[in-house]
């Protein structure tokens, strides 16, 4: 079995007396390393697809495998648990928490779990020795979204989870971010799952769908 697998996977929303698809009998695998890219445009499912992965929202019907484990099959708990230990999220817009340095945004996210990178330590990986005590204010675009990196990174999980990471940055930045990202998923054997509406990054990936 792959290290990812979706079978049949299908989100539906009920407004009144219509029923609307989000997602549609998804299936796809990924394997254990690989930097994979989920590309559509805006209202494709895609973001559902990501949410549904993490832990975050369920699917109406299919399953989904991570690492051998039936997500799709865990109760509320066992998903808290999931997101918690094995998922780290990066988000289009950073979600730093403002009146915090970049040292405690990531020590904060390390509270919950025994085995994890120390905060200084992984923010010199992500090239940011220099900003370790700088609030997110004090920060450029690109360096906040390493912080969101380093933060998600921190804890080690097995699969991370990117929405349109680069979405709210420069052309040039976007790229350093998106060589970090690739260069992560090399160097550390970790799975990573990115979702963007920009096809002119799908060279980097290992796997398009």
């Amino acid at each position: 079995m792959s290290f990812v697998t979706l079978s049949d996977i299908t989100k539906q929303y009920r407004m009144g007396d219509i029923i609307i698809n989000a997602n549609d009998k998804v299936s796809f695998d990924i394997e254990k390393g690989e930097f994979a890219i989920i590309v559509g445009p805006s209202g494709s499912g895609k973001t559902t697809v990501l949410n549904i992965l993490g832990g975050m929202d369920t699917a109406t019907s299919g399953s989904f495998y991570v690492d051998g484990s039936k997500i799709s099959g865990y109760s509320r708990k066992e998903l808290i648990d999931y997101r918690r230990y094995d998922i780290g999220f990066i988000f289009q817009f950073y979600n730093l928490i403002p009146n915090l340095t970049a040292k405690e945004n990531i020590e904060l996210s390390t509270q919950t779990v025994e085995d994890y990178i120390p905060a200084v330590e992984i923010l010199e990986k992500v090239g940011l020795t220099d900003r370790i005590n700088n609030f997110p204010a004090q920060l450029s675009g690109g360096e906040q979204q390493r912080v969101a990196i380093a933060r998600a990174l921190a804890k080690k999980p097995k699969l991370l989870l990117c929405d349109e990471p680069t979405g709210a940055l420069d052309y040039n930045t976007g790229k350093m971010i998106l060589k970090l990202l690739q260069d992560t998923c090399r160097s550390e054997n970790m799975t990573v799952i990115l979702v963007t509406h920009n096809t002119a990054i799908c060279p980097m990936a290992d796997r398009v769908i």
